[in-house]
């Protein structure tokens, strides 16, 4: 058994040779992370045990992992150090990110992805409603505007950055909920874009098509402020993850948009405050899906 050290610098373990072998595999681990066996004292390289030389060596022509990133899988009773962005190890594999959420023991619960919304609205609810009322304004005047388009995605990029900071007690400051503008604009805006589009033709041919892009295609603004991928891969990513949780995101949608539709009846004022809890509820579904590496809390 090992012990490894994480991007947080703390210890991690113990971890079978076995689970080392598929994170070197994965590209989650290289020749530089720090190893000590169970039981003695002193942390060396991974590339110094000759029981991973082979793998080491079959991976040694693809880009680096952050060496101090512990994989998803981390051993039980261990948290997982937080997630790197994506450029610290290079470009990601958009078919390797979709199958490691497509591997986690995972189903969307509607009621608990809202509970912990609302647990987490309630721990700063007037900044988080106040920012994300900024933002939501934001996008409905201008939504209607030829240059809407242009603002769609990276303002809903920025909102779930803004979230996600919030789910992983992370510092957050206002500018987050607008950091689409700063981070991956061209990818968020195409993407705002073409899924506008197509999601339109969809609705053309019976609706159904539409309202099943609507839900593959939610998680791609999350997916595009973290990873390190193209709009069209990102999209592809986020489809087939969402398929294989499609009824289990489409209850969640739809209890969004009758909860939102009790906001709009309220004079219209709680749409700002049950349209975050929405945002927030599918914030948490990604996290659990994509986000740093812990056991899923469903």
């Amino acid at each position: 058994m090992y012990h490894m050290i994480g991007g947080d610098d703390r210890e991690y373990g113990p971890v079978s040779a076995e689970q080392l072998l598929e994170w070197i595999a994965a590209g989650r681990a290289n020749a530089e992370t720090k190893l000590k066996k169970e039981g003695e004292p002193e942390w060396k390289p991974l590339g110094t045990f000759t029981e991973f030389g082979d793998a080491l060596a079959a991976k040694s022509t693809l880009p680096s992992p952050d060496p101090a990133w512990l994989p998803a899988s981390a051993a039980p009773g261990a948290g997982a150090p937080p997630l790197p962005p994506a450029s610290s190890f290079g470009p990601l594999d958009g078919d390797a990110l979709a199958a490691d959420a497509l591997g986690r023991d995972y189903s969307v619960s509607v009621g608990l992805s809202l509970g912990r919304a609302w647990d987490l609205m309630k721990t700063d609810f007037w900044p988080i409603v106040g920012v994300s009322t900024l933002v939501l304004l934001v996008l409905g005047l201008t939504e209607g505007a030829y240059f809407g388009i242009i603002l769609h995605g990276p303002l809903l990029g920025g909102l779930f950055a803004y979230y996600l900071k919030r789910i992983r007690g992370e510092p957050v400051q206002i500018g987050d909920a607008f950091s689409g503008f700063t981070r991956n604009f061209l990818q968020l805006f195409l993407v705002g874009l073409v899924s506008t589009l197509l999601i339109g033709v969809g609705c053309l041919f019976c609706v159904i098509p539409g309202i099943y892009l609507v839900v593959a295609w939610w998680m791609v603004y999350p997916i595009l402020m973290e990873k390190e991928l193209g709009f069209w891969d990102a999209m592809e990513v986020s489809r087939k993850v969402m398929t294989k949780h499609w009824w289990g995101m489409f209850l969640l949608l739809l209890l969004n948009a009758l909860i939102n539709l009790g906001g709009l009846l309220l004079c219209g004022v709680g749409v700002f405050v049950t349209m975050p809890l929405g945002l927030i509820a599918t914030a948490y579904v990604y996290d659990d899906l994509f986000g740093p590496a812990r056991t899923p809390a469903a």
